[in-house]
């Protein structure tokens, strides 16, 4: 059973009636996180659907802050019954926990007012029918390619999800979002000569999907060309990633100046504000407020109004990712960087993070490299965040002569994440594909550990 009926003034009111429950009990403020969710996944191997599943959801969560002490407790259950025992219980937790000195609700004035349209969400929901045929079509397109030998499967799905927030400071808004992705992973080779690849895209709106056709040939392509890899040796060589595994490196650069980090003085970067970090032809842009944008939002997870930050300008570190708790410890102002579940306080994430393109194409990146890596696909985290010591299990191919030459596998690349950005070459390839985009990058001066 869901409290959400028609998406309209019913709903919030609900909410904030649980607001005012809590404050009857004992609370000073509290706020109410509640999010809904519809799934629908279609898997197809060898010619044949295999899995068709539907999922529905929902979860509630409850924070309620007496004084300096706050409590988080969560449900499924959105009963009277059981709403009225979930504020029994935060409230009696709120009494005992310790103190936090830097929890709170946002005031008033940092609160989103207007709401932007982003075009957040499809209105159209894909029928069965619909998914098995981009699906089959996906898988079809990867088994055509010349040296694919069996399938791993398609995918296609489909999700929709809302999301509201509601709070005794006067915040009370939903947010409901909307996904469509394809999938395709494939074999090629034969015996103990085969190699696995995949391909898949996410959009929020089904017409922005590449063509199923596309990610089946791309799957296909991508395993054929991985064929017979060679073992290299060690060496120092520049390394460029492929826009696959490029976004990686603002991964660990989104982590290193993330304020829960920055306040617990466990983060590379934490004395670095205003200096550079990266190379002074790097932009790096978190856009929350982005058209169709995969993670894009209004307002962060306590109400605060987002907006467009120059994390990188120049190659100089601007701002860190802050939400109100890691804003209060570092004596700043929330950046509107707040994500949250239903059972956990708000913690700092980005959004829409990527870095800007450069001016040259991959290929002219590429052009003068004698010996070099390129890399499609890494393994383990392999990045420490307090020293920036930097080192992960890598494949891809080997650059000959400024082009690619053949495949090579079980490499280990390793560096420090303080030289490697400082070091950064962008293509202008950058497409926005994931939630965190870059495009081709090179680095020099890498460390391949080889045979």
């Amino acid at each position: 059973m869901t409290i959400f009926a028609d998406g309209g003034t019913d709903f919030l009111n609900r909410m904030e009636d649980l607001i005012g429950e809590a404050r009857n009990a004992g609370a000073d403020s509290a706020d109410v996180v509640y999010a809904e969710g519809t799934s629908l996944s279609l898997s197809y191997r060898l010619g044949n659907p295999e899995n068709l599943d539907r999922a529905e959801g929902n979860d509630l969560g409850l924070r309620v802050l007496i004084g300096k002490r706050q409590a988080i407790v969560s449900t499924s259950d959105t009963s009277d019954t059981a709403l009225g025992q979930l504020v029994e219980r935060a409230v009696s937790m709120a009494k005992v926990v310790p103190e936090d000195e830097f929890c709170g609700l946002a005031p008033s004035e940092l609160l989103a007012g207007e709401i932007p349209n982003l075009d957040e969400c499809d209105p159209d929901e894909p029928g069965s029918d619909i998914l098995e045929e981009r699906a089959k079509t996906a898988e079809q397109a990867a088994l055509a390619v010349q040296g694919v030998t069996n399938s791993e499967g398609a995918e296609a799905s489909w999700s929709r999800s809302l999301v509201a927030v509601v709070a005794s400071n006067g915040f009370a808004r939903t947010r409901v979002r909307s996904h469509h992705s394809i999938s395709a992973s494939v074999l090629a080779g034969e015996g103990t000569e085969m190699e696995s690849e995949y391909d898949w895209a996410t959009c929020v709106h089904a017409e922005d999907l590449p063509s199923p056709e596309d990610i089946g040939r791309g799957a296909g392509e991508k395993a054929v060309a991985r064929l017979n890899p060679q073992k290299i040796s060690t060496a120092q060589i520049p390394i460029v990633y492929d826009p696959r595994v490029s976004q990686s490196m603002l991964a660990h650069f989104s982590g290193a100046i993330n304020g829960a980090a920055i306040s617990r003085g466990t983060s590379f970067l934490k004395d670095r504000m205003d200096t550079p970090v990266f190379n002074e032809a790097i932009n790096i842009i978190d856009d929350p407020l982005r058209r169709r944008g995969l993670r894009s939002k209004a307002f962060d997870g306590e109400g605060v109004a987002t907006q467009r930050s120059n994390l990188i300008e120049n190659g100089h570190l601007k701002t860190w990712v802050l939400d109100l708790r890691s804003a209060r410890q570092l004596g700043l102002e929330t950046t509107g960087h707040a994500a949250r579940g239903t059972s956990s306080p708000p913690s700092p994430s980005t959004t829409n993070l990527y870095m800007e393109p450069g001016s040259v194409s991959p290929a002219e990146l590429m052009a003068d490299i004698d010996q070099g890596l390129y890399v499609t696909g890494m393994m383990g985290r392999g990045a420490n965040m307090i020293t920036g010591d930097y080192s992960r299990g890598a494949d891809g191919f080997w650059i000959e002569g400024g082009k690619i030459a053949f495949p090579v596998s079980e490499l280990t690349i390793a560096g420090n994440l303080n030289d490697m950005f400082m070091n950064v070459r962008p293509a202008n390839d950058l497409v926005f594909r994931y939630g965190t985009n870059a495009p081709t990058l090179r680095i020099d001066g890498m460390t391949v550990a080889g045979k």
